[in-house]
């Protein structure tokens, strides 16, 4: 089965996500960006989510970790809590 470890910001808007996107990959530390910028609770650990499978988290969510680039930050992508960036740390099939 499917496994994945992620971590993610989660900001209330598309603007602010996007902004968020620039600074890292610019450079900025995606763990700081997190710790400073995300309103979810993962957000005091470096936006780490540790490891899940399928399902486990909204679709929206799902569907990117599953499928996206391993070790790009990926988003903005838009779910019911609000706007993410994700990043794939690991992923197996």
């Amino acid at each position: 089965m499917a496994r994945a470890s992620a971590r993610h910001i989660l900001v209330a808007t598309k603007e602010a996500c996007e902004a968020l996107k620039t600074k890292i990959e610019a450079g900025e530390d995606f763990a700081v960006c997190a710790r400073e910028n995300s309103t979810c609770p993962s957000g005091r650990d470096g936006g780490n989510l540790g490891e899940f499978g399928p399902g486990q988290m909204v679709k929206e969510f799902d569907t990117v970790v599953f499928s996206g680039e391993v070790g790009k930050v990926l988003g903005p992508v838009q779910t019911q809590f609000g706007y993410h960036l994700i990043e794939v740390t690991k992923r197996t099939a």
